[in-house]
Order: structure tokens, then sequence, then C-alpha cells
């Protein structure tokens, strides 16, 4: 059996890619590190490194431990942690989704951290590769997607859908073509994406998002409707991202005949031991989403 002690010695030195600075990390000496590791070595009976003066790259087999080494330590503190503290409404647990569904679902967690003062919520809001990567690693617990994930090891869910609308500034009483390719755009990061959904289930003319003249971008979701709501273009973006836009007098929010949603997948690892304040933020976003359709 592998000497977990050892274990993580190899694995933070991958990690840090330095004798000292690992043995800084792990309060140890640097002789101590090397001392882990060639204990490991020994053991199974293999080389993990190759050595190149000051600095090393892996084998084969040391690339192979790192991988399954890590989901190891991973699970024994998970499972340690679950031992120590398995509390429903107290501990630490961490949640990612992109912005538009963070703007309505993280002010409905912090109600539920105020009612359990001993839960912690912690909440970032990323990209969905971005977060399917730390789902992956396990840096975060529970995440909110809205591509179903390929992944094999994550298990999703489809909780919701979220609709697409086209916004404008609060004088536009209704929407033709014309008007839009007068009004131009204004861009984020998921512009071409929406709007291409949307648009093109509702305009025979729309090709391509730069049909419109570019009017201004932004990248922080709760800012891309201040331009908009000035009146210097139009946008799509989920519903969510528009409701949450303050003051709401200063826009309109157009729902076009042919309505266009996104899914919203909750995301989990396979592999991790979901615990009791775990599964009791899954269950409470399952069913504060799906009330929201």
């Amino acid at each position: 059996m592998i000497n977990q002690v050892w274990l993580k010695t190899f694995c933070t030195l991958v990690e840090v890619c330095h004798f000292t600075q690992t043995a800084d990390k792990l309060f140890m000496t640097q002789s101590g590190v090397s001392q882990h590791i060639k204990k490991l070595e020994k053991q199974l009976d293999t080389a993990l490194l190759i050595r190149e003066g000051k600095s090393f790259s892996l084998t084969n087999a040391g690339y192979q431990l790192h991988q399954k080494g890590q989901e190891l330590l991973r699970s024994s503190e998970e499972l340690e942690n679950l031992i120590k503290q398995d509390e429903e409404y107290e501990g630490r647990i961490k949640i990612a989704s992109p912005g538009s569904v963070g703007l309505k679902l993280y002010p409905y967690l912090l109600d539920i951290q105020q009612a359990h003062p001993k839960l912690v919520i912690d909440y970032m809001f990323a990209p969905n590769k971005s977060i399917e990567k730390d789902l992956v690693n396990r840096k975060i617990d529970l995440c909110l997607i809205t591509e179903l994930s390929n992944l094999g090891s994550l298990i999703s869910q489809k909780i919701s859908i979220e609709p697409l609308v086209l916004v404008t500034s609060n004088n536009i009483e209704s929407i033709c073509w014309e008007q839009l390719i007068e009004l131009g755009f204004i861009s984020h990061p998921d512009a071409a994406h929406h709007g291409r959904q949307l648009l093109s289930a509702n305009f025979p003319e729309f090709e391509h998002i730069e049909q419109f003249t570019h009017k201004g971008f932004s990248n922080q979701i709760s800012l891309i409707l201040e331009p908009v709501s000035k009146g210097f273009g139009f946008t799509v973006l989920p519903l969510y991202a528009a409701k949450a836009f303050q003051p709401q007098s200063l826009i309109k929010i157009h729902h076009l005949k042919n309505p266009v949603s996104e899914s919203l997948y909750l995301c989990f690892n396979r592999h991790s031991i979901l615990t009791n304040r775990t599964k009791f933020i899954k269950s409470s976003v399952t069913n504060y989403l799906s009330e929201s359709k």
C-alpha cells in the first residue's frame, strides 16, 4: 500500500516544481522531500523523476502516479472531512456558475447562509469550461453550467431552463429588423452565441452578428446593460441577467415570437463523497431554479 505521506510529498513537488519550495510548503527540510521521493520510488520499484540538475521531469510512471495520486489524496481528505464534520447546516461549500444564473442564485444562497450562520458558501462566477475544470479537479463541490458536459467524471442533471431575451433602452416599444440594424449591437463574451440562437429563430434576415454596427463591449455581466440603458444599442442576454439590472425602468426586455432558452445543468464529481451540506445545497438549488422556469 502506498504511503500517503510520501505520496502527498510527491504530488506537491510535481505541482510546485521546486524542491525547496515544496519543503517550505510542507514544513519539511529539502533533504526530507528527497528522502520521501526516494522511498516512494523504492517502494514502487520504479523511477518517478528524471533529475536534470536542480530541475526534473516526470517519467511515465511518475505522470500516472501524479494523476491517480491526486484523486486518492482528495478522496482521503473528503472522507476525513465527512467523518469529522457532516452536519447539514454547518461547514463550507464551494459552488460556481456562469454570471447570469449566478446573479439570481447567489442572493438566494446568501439567504440560506443567513438562516444557517454556521454554513459558509463560497460562490464563484466563471465560464462553463473553467467551471468544468475546477469540478474535475475538485476545487469546487457543485456547479451550474449551460452546456451538457461530456466529461465522464462529472454527473450532469438538467434542472431548469433560462430564456434568452433581446434588450433595448426603455424608449423602444417594439422590434423589427430595420430597427435593430439602426440601433447597433452591444457585445459581450457570449454575444455571438446568444445572438445567433435567438435572432436566427426570429429574423430570416439574420446571418451573423457582424451584420450589426458594433456599439460597445463589456465582459462584466452586471454592466453589459449600462450602455443599452443609455440607448447606445441592443443586446441579447439570458433573462436572469436582464432582470438583475437596476433600475429596470431604464430598459425594455423583449420576448420575441419564437422563444429560445438555454438549459441549466447542475453538476458534481462522480468520484466525490457528497457531504450532507452539499446534498442540502444541491436540493435547495434544484428546487429554487426548477420553480423559476
